[in-house]
């Protein structure tokens, strides 16, 4: 791991020199390529596009979609004080204990996605139960939590920058075990207010249009979210050509980690899956810092938190879901992993007309 702040800086700023848009000659490869499939032009709809952004990804014509994995990064918030969430602090550590035992939602649905999980500590405030194994776990704890971002920064740049370093370091080291498709999730009560003023500050919209119910808060508890929210963004005014400004004052531990590993794994050329409000805040801090991380993005669904269209709408990303999810954990990006897995299988598989001797013209 990077051991001083100088280093993580170095580590981050090297790490986004390293990204380069796909180059688009793939994608009309590919796209000359469909046309010759055993079927009308454009009838796989968004699959077809799926298959393409893959090739130029992978830069092939042989796209894969194995072997792969979710980054589960976890961390607290200190603006939970503020009453923002259904659902006490302490249950963080309780749910990250339950992930990297295997009794989690992600846990059933990446074994359906025959995706490996990979639950990350990066700011969890207070002690883990014990760990049994059924997932890879690793703590690399920042701090126990954010400060809460209503009265002042939630984090120091410093502590910012080691979370966007655990981030990067993990997608590396997906790249070098051979990981295709990247999903990344979240755990942490009180991230969606986090979420929430990330993307108000880059969509220049206000809290009310971008905040919603998150663990399912009454109508007070809303009020208070959004109240938390525009003191946050009054107090620490955050600037959204600044993405790290935004990360460091009003972000999380695990936002920053997510972040990072979309950083290094753009660097790496992987897929990467986004999954709901709070990996998709993460991916626009990393768009704002690099506009080519676009490229290697994929929105696997729909939240119906109102955030979220906003935000797959300022990164010009077409959800492959729509299936009324809002739990996080990667749950969104472990089912789009099949989709991506047909649109490849329907790539490589297909005969072509020549092949087939199936006549192509009307």
């Amino acid at each position: 791991m990077v051991s001083t702040p100088t280093d993580a800086r170095k580590k981050v700023f090297d790490t986004i020199e390293q990204i380069e848009p796909v180059n688009a000659q793939w994608i009309d490869r590919a796209g000359q390529r469909l046309v010759k499939l055993t079927k009308p032009p454009d009838s796989l709809g968004q699959l077809e596009q799926v298959a393409t952004r893959l090739c130029a990804i992978q830069a092939t014509l042989k796209p894969v979609s194995m072997k792969r994995r979710i980054i589960v990064c976890a961390a607290d918030h200190g603006v939970t004080v503020e009453g923002v969430s259904a659902y006490p602090q302490s249950v963080t550590a309780q749910m990250v204990t339950n992930m990297a035992n295997g009794g989690a939602a992600i846990n059933a649905l990446a074994r359906v996605a025959r995706a490996g999980v990979w639950v990350i500590d990066v700011g969890v405030n207070g002690s883990l139960g014990p760990i049994g194994g059924k997932a890879k776990f690793s703590s690399h704890r920042v701090r126990e939590g954010t400060a809460n971002m209503a009265e002042g920064p939630a984090m120091s740049e410093n502590d910012m920058l080691a979370a966007v370093v655990v981030g990067i370091e993990h997608a590396q080291k997906a790249a070098a075990d051979g990981v295709a498709l990247l999903g990344l999730g979240d755990m942490g009560i009180g991230n969606t207010t986090a979420a929430s003023a990330i993307t108000a500050v880059l969509t220049g919209l206000s809290p009310v249009h971008v905040t919603g119910c998150g663990t399912g808060i009454d109508q007070s508890a809303l009020t208070r979210k959004i109240n938390a929210i525009e003191r946050a963004l009054s107090i620490n005014q955050p600037h959204r050509d600044r993405p790290f400004d935004i990360l460091q004052t009003v972000g999380g531990l695990e936002i920053a980690a997510l972040c990072g590993a979309c950083l290094g794994a753009a660097g790496q050329r992987l897929a990467i899956l986004i999954d709901g409000l709070i990996s998709t805040a993460a991916a626009m801090i990393a768009v704002a810092a690099c506009q080519h991380v676009k490229d290697y993005l994929f929105a696997s669904h729909l939240s119906p938190e109102p955030g979220h269209k906003v935000q797959l709408e300022w990164l010009g990303h077409r959800p492959l879901l729509d299936l009324g999810m809002r739990l996080g954990e990667g749950t969104g990006a472990s089912l789009a992993m099949n989709i991506i897995a047909a649109a490849c299988a329907a790539f490589n598989e297909m005969a072509t007309f020549e092949s087939a001797h199936v006549s192509n013209h009307l």
